[in-house]
């Protein structure tokens, strides 16, 4: 399904931010609401559900947070999360330097952590049953955890040398963090632990004398601005603005060396990607100027890219439970990418004449989602 991903005709997502998007969450439970969050710190979300139940449909905005809205973020959004385990909460955050916490009801913020310098990326465990723990990066090189039970921002995990870009928990193990920075470094961290620490992921793997001319255990030669678990926990990809994606064994820390090619990135902020769940092998999605680059993971092989943006994409989600994919950018819109129904026919051969065995398997399940077929 995912080889056949393409931009879909025939539902679209409505318009309703006026400036670029930069971050989208669906939730995990449904895998049926989406929040979008944009450079003018308006909230969206959608339902993506097709209650019309016709082919065509648009996935109608259900409510916004908009300009007006008491508690509008004033500068962009950067990051938008579900509460992992319901729909009643989600959580923003942003240029003016906090990060809210939404009652999705009352669209009243909860709680409100407010930091020094600008937020780049907020994360709260998918797995975690153990701790409410926020992770935050900021402008600082101390990485930020907020405690939703406490409502408190004590904690903090020091070790970085400038401001963190992305962060992301371990889907495997509720206590482990990634977390990357301007510095080119990604460190993992066990937040039980005083240090913190756990280790800083090297590209050399420790052969020092190839390395020489670079700071000793970087992970890029630029700045992090990615990161992203593969579902299983055991491997981490990484993204920099050397142009560079990595593929590391979250266990032993290991560069497994996959290469592939250049992958631009100009980035000067957090930039979000995503790995599909449930395929085999998986995939990655990745912004690229204004397409989206589809790698295999394990390989690196670049599959395709997905066109139709008309700007820089900042943001890509995947819908495991039908294995869609959706992109944000700065053309302030938002696309729907789905797996084009059949493999193509030749043009000299009449449809009813085919053999069953050219339909692609992966289309032939029990579920119809369109009202011609059945």
């Amino acid at each position: 399904r995912v080889l056949n991903l393409e931009l879909n005709k025939d539902r679209d997502v409505e318009r309703i931010h006026g400036s670029g998007i930069n971050t989208l969450d669906i939730e995990p439970v449904e895998g049926r609401y989406m929040l979008s969050g944009g450079s003018d710190g308006v909230i969206v979300l959608y339902d993506l559900e097709n209650l019309s139940r016709k082919p065509s449909y648009t996935c109608k905005a259900l409510f916004t947070v908009g300009r007006s809205h008491p508690d509008v973020h004033k500068f962009s959004v950067e990051t938008v999360q579900w509460y992992p385990h319901d729909t009643g909460m989600f959580t923003s955050s942003s240029f003016d330097k906090t990060l809210k916490i939404w009652d999705t009801n009352t669209l009243q913020p909860a709680d409100i952590f407010h930091f020094e310098g600008t937020v780049y990326s907020h994360h709260m465990s998918p797995v975690a049953t153990k701790h409410c723990l926020i992770a935050v990066g900021t402008k600082s090189p101390k990485v930020q955890l907020c405690d939703l039970k406490s409502g408190s921002s004590s904690h903090i995990l020091q070790g970085h040398r400038q401001e963190v870009l992305a962060v992301s928990w371990s889907p495997r193990h509720e206590y482990i963090l990634a977390t990357g920075s301007a510095d080119g470094r990604v460190k993992l961290w066990d937040v039980r632990r005083a240090s913190g620490c756990l280790s800083t992921l090297d590209q050399h793997n420790g052969e020092k004398s190839k390395a020489s001319s670079e700071a000793a255990n970087t992970a890029h030669n630029g700045r992090v601005n990615g990161l992203c678990y593969t579902n299983d926990g055991l491997h981490l990809l990484t993204i920099g603005t050397d142009d560079r994606m990595r593929l590391w064994n979250s266990s032993t820390g290991e560069n497994t060396l996959v290469n592939y090619g250049k992958v631009c990135n100009e980035s000067r902020k957090g930039l979000k990607f995503a790995i599909s769940c449930g395929c085999n092998p998986e995939f990655a999605f990745v912004p690229y100027g204004s397409t989206i680059a589809v790698y295999t993971v394990f390989t690196g092989e670049l599959i395709t890219m997905l066109r139709g943006h008309y700007s820089t994409v900042n943001c890509c989600v995947f819908q495991p439970h039908f294995q869609d994919l959706y992109s944000s950018s700065k053309d302030c819109n938002i696309l729907a990418w789905i797996p084009a129904p059949r493999e193509p026919v030749p043009d000299d051969i009449s449809e009813k004449s085919l053999p069953q065995e050219h339909l692609n398997p992966a289309y032939e399940d029990a579920w119809s989602s369109s009202d011609d077929e059945g």
